[in-house]
Protein backbone atom coordinates (compact mmCIF):
# COMPACT_ATOMS: atom_id res chain seq x y z
CA UNK A 1 0.00 0.00 0.00
CA UNK A 2 1.16 3.50 -0.91
CA UNK A 3 2.13 5.56 2.16
CA UNK A 4 0.36 8.84 2.78
CA UNK A 5 2.80 11.71 4.30
CA UNK A 6 1.78 15.12 1.82
CA UNK A 7 -0.86 15.71 -0.96
CA UNK A 8 -1.19 18.51 -2.93
CA UNK A 9 -4.37 17.85 -4.70
CA UNK A 10 -7.13 19.06 -6.41
CA UNK A 11 -10.55 19.20 -4.95
CA UNK A 12 -13.73 18.03 -6.27
CA UNK A 13 -16.90 19.24 -4.29
CA UNK A 14 -20.11 16.44 -4.34
CA UNK A 15 -22.29 18.43 -2.31
CA UNK A 16 -24.65 15.73 -0.45
CA UNK A 17 -25.72 14.21 2.77
CA UNK A 18 -25.70 10.60 3.38
CA UNK A 19 -23.96 9.57 0.42
CA UNK A 20 -24.23 5.83 0.85
CA UNK A 21 -22.28 2.53 -0.84
CA UNK A 22 -24.41 2.10 -3.23
CA UNK A 23 -24.37 5.51 -4.48
CA UNK A 24 -20.75 4.89 -4.41
CA UNK A 25 -20.44 2.20 -6.81
CA UNK A 26 -23.62 0.26 -7.53
CA UNK A 27 -24.29 -3.40 -6.69
CA UNK A 28 -23.72 -4.49 -10.50
CA UNK A 29 -20.40 -3.85 -10.32
CA UNK A 30 -19.61 -6.07 -7.58
CA UNK A 31 -19.05 -9.26 -8.99
CA UNK A 32 -14.92 -8.64 -9.03
CA UNK A 33 -12.37 -9.34 -6.35
CA UNK A 34 -9.87 -7.04 -8.17
CA UNK A 35 -9.15 -4.04 -6.30
CA UNK A 36 -8.46 -1.92 -9.27
CA UNK A 37 -11.06 -1.16 -12.26
CA UNK A 38 -13.81 0.42 -10.10
CA UNK A 39 -13.07 4.22 -10.59
CA UNK A 40 -14.98 4.14 -13.88
CA UNK A 41 -17.87 2.95 -11.92
CA UNK A 42 -17.46 5.69 -9.19
CA UNK A 43 -20.84 7.70 -8.95
CA UNK A 44 -22.49 6.07 -11.83
CA UNK A 45 -25.31 6.30 -11.56
CA UNK A 46 -24.70 10.33 -11.24
CA UNK A 47 -22.37 10.39 -13.66
CA UNK A 48 -24.37 9.19 -16.63
CA UNK A 49 -28.05 8.83 -17.35
CA UNK A 50 -30.12 5.88 -18.26
CA UNK A 51 -29.31 6.09 -21.71
CA UNK A 52 -25.74 6.05 -20.79
CA UNK A 53 -25.44 9.65 -21.89
CA UNK A 54 -22.79 11.94 -19.54
CA UNK A 55 -24.78 14.08 -17.02
CA UNK A 56 -22.95 17.35 -17.13
CA UNK A 57 -24.04 19.41 -14.09
CA UNK A 58 -22.97 16.58 -12.01
CA UNK A 59 -19.31 18.26 -10.51
CA UNK A 60 -17.28 14.85 -11.70
CA UNK A 61 -17.79 15.24 -15.14
CA UNK A 62 -16.75 18.87 -15.23
CA UNK A 63 -13.33 19.50 -16.63
CA UNK A 64 -12.35 21.76 -13.81
CA UNK A 65 -12.19 19.16 -11.50
CA UNK A 66 -10.92 16.12 -13.94
CA UNK A 67 -7.61 14.83 -12.01
CA UNK A 68 -8.85 15.67 -8.41
CA UNK A 69 -7.37 13.76 -5.60
CA UNK A 70 -8.83 15.42 -2.70
CA UNK A 71 -12.88 14.87 -2.58
CA UNK A 72 -15.79 17.43 -0.42
CA UNK A 73 -18.71 15.85 0.77
CA UNK A 74 -21.17 16.34 3.11
CA UNK A 75 -21.92 14.64 6.37
CA UNK A 76 -22.83 10.80 7.14
CA UNK A 77 -20.39 10.05 4.03
CA UNK A 78 -19.91 6.40 3.23
CA UNK A 79 -23.30 5.07 5.32
CA UNK A 80 -25.32 1.93 3.92
CA UNK A 81 -23.45 -1.39 3.05
CA UNK A 82 -20.41 -2.30 4.64
CA UNK A 83 -19.02 -2.87 1.01
CA UNK A 84 -14.89 -2.25 0.77
CA UNK A 85 -15.52 -1.39 -2.89
CA UNK A 86 -16.79 1.71 -2.04
CA UNK A 87 -12.90 3.28 -1.03
CA UNK A 88 -11.42 1.05 -4.16
CA UNK A 89 -13.70 2.83 -6.21
CA UNK A 90 -12.80 5.88 -4.71
CA UNK A 91 -9.08 5.40 -4.71
CA UNK A 92 -9.15 3.67 -8.24
CA UNK A 93 -10.36 6.65 -9.34
CA UNK A 94 -7.65 8.97 -8.28
CA UNK A 95 -8.71 10.22 -4.70
CA UNK A 96 -6.48 9.60 -1.83
CA UNK A 97 -8.37 12.05 0.63
CA UNK A 98 -11.84 12.46 1.94
CA UNK A 99 -13.21 15.40 3.52
CA UNK A 100 -16.97 15.45 5.68
CA UNK A 101 -17.97 16.25 8.49
CA UNK A 102 -18.80 12.86 9.21
CA UNK A 103 -18.51 9.21 8.01
CA UNK A 104 -20.41 5.77 8.70
CA UNK A 105 -18.21 3.75 10.51
CA UNK A 106 -17.35 0.45 8.61
CA UNK A 107 -16.28 3.00 5.71
CA UNK A 108 -13.82 5.29 7.73
CA UNK A 109 -12.54 1.85 8.92
CA UNK A 110 -12.06 0.64 5.74
CA UNK A 111 -10.35 3.96 4.41
CA UNK A 112 -7.33 3.41 6.67
CA UNK A 113 -7.05 -0.17 5.04
CA UNK A 114 -6.75 1.04 1.41
CA UNK A 115 -4.89 3.89 1.73
CA UNK A 116 -7.01 6.75 1.86
CA UNK A 117 -7.06 9.66 4.25
CA UNK A 118 -10.74 10.29 6.01
CA UNK A 119 -10.58 13.72 7.44
CA UNK A 120 -13.34 14.88 9.78
CA UNK A 121 -14.26 18.58 10.11
CA UNK A 122 -16.56 20.73 11.53
CA UNK A 123 -19.63 21.88 9.86
CA UNK A 124 -18.64 25.28 9.24
CA UNK A 125 -15.23 24.38 8.19
CA UNK A 126 -16.69 22.22 5.47
CA UNK A 127 -18.78 25.08 4.57
CA UNK A 128 -15.72 27.14 4.13
CA UNK A 129 -14.24 24.26 2.09
CA UNK A 130 -16.99 24.23 -0.37
CA UNK A 131 -16.87 27.98 -0.62
CA UNK A 132 -13.47 28.39 -1.42
CA UNK A 133 -13.69 25.38 -4.24
CA UNK A 134 -16.15 26.83 -5.60
CA UNK A 135 -15.22 30.29 -6.10
CA UNK A 136 -12.06 29.03 -7.61
CA UNK A 137 -11.20 26.84 -10.71
CA UNK A 138 -8.25 24.96 -9.98
CA UNK A 139 -8.64 25.29 -6.01
CA UNK A 140 -6.16 22.81 -4.08
CA UNK A 141 -5.55 22.50 -0.62
CA UNK A 142 -2.09 20.93 1.42
CA UNK A 143 -2.67 17.80 3.58
CA UNK A 144 0.41 17.32 5.43
CA UNK A 145 -0.56 13.85 7.39
CA UNK A 146 3.01 14.29 9.15
CA UNK A 147 1.44 17.82 10.85
CA UNK A 148 -2.11 17.04 11.07
CA UNK A 149 -2.68 19.99 9.17
CA UNK A 150 -4.66 21.14 5.91
CA UNK A 151 -3.88 24.17 3.88
CA UNK A 152 -4.11 26.42 0.82
CA UNK A 153 -2.58 29.03 -1.02
CA UNK A 154 -4.67 31.66 0.00
CA UNK A 155 -3.81 31.88 3.81
CA UNK A 156 -5.95 28.53 5.02
CA UNK A 157 -4.73 26.82 8.01
CA UNK A 158 -7.00 23.50 9.36
CA UNK A 159 -6.10 21.38 11.85
CA UNK A 160 -7.29 17.94 12.07
CA UNK A 161 -6.97 15.15 14.61
CA UNK A 162 -6.98 11.83 13.96
CA UNK A 163 -6.32 8.26 16.02
CA UNK A 164 -2.27 7.75 16.14
CA UNK A 165 -2.58 4.04 15.09
CA UNK A 166 -4.74 5.25 12.19
CA UNK A 167 -2.46 7.44 11.45
CA UNK A 168 1.31 5.31 11.66
CA UNK A 169 -1.16 2.78 9.20
CA UNK A 170 -1.22 5.77 6.64
CA UNK A 171 2.32 6.52 7.04
CA UNK A 172 4.27 3.50 6.80
CA UNK A 173 1.55 2.27 4.27
CA UNK A 174 0.50 -0.80 5.79
CA UNK A 175 -2.59 -2.35 6.18
CA UNK A 176 -3.70 -5.41 8.38
CA UNK A 177 -0.96 -8.22 6.84
CA UNK A 178 1.24 -5.57 6.43
CA UNK A 179 1.45 -4.93 10.18
CA UNK A 180 1.24 -8.14 11.38
CA UNK A 181 4.13 -9.22 8.58
CA UNK A 182 6.64 -6.76 10.37
CA UNK A 183 6.62 -8.95 13.18
CA UNK A 184 7.47 -11.58 10.87
CA UNK A 185 10.47 -12.67 12.80
CA UNK A 186 8.90 -12.98 15.92
CA UNK A 187 6.23 -15.07 14.46
CA UNK A 188 8.72 -17.49 12.81
CA UNK A 189 10.32 -18.05 16.31
CA UNK A 190 7.60 -18.60 18.03
CA UNK A 191 5.67 -21.37 15.34
CA UNK A 192 9.45 -22.98 15.61
CA UNK A 193 9.49 -22.79 19.42
CA UNK A 194 5.58 -24.71 19.32
CA UNK A 195 6.50 -26.96 16.74
CA UNK A 196 9.84 -28.25 18.79
CA UNK A 197 7.37 -28.47 21.95
CA UNK A 198 4.45 -30.51 20.30
CA UNK A 199 7.15 -32.75 18.80
CA UNK A 200 9.34 -33.52 21.91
Amino acid sequence: MQPFIKLNGLVAPVDRVNVDTDAIIPKQFLKRIERSGFGQFLFFEWRWDEQGNVIPEFNLNKPRYQGASVLLSRANFGCGSSREHAPWAILDYGFRCVIAPSFADIFYNNCFKNGILPIKLSEEQVEDLFQRTNAQEGYTLNVDLENNIITDDNGLSISFDLDEHRRQFLLQGLDDIGLTLKHEEAITAYEAKRAAAVNA
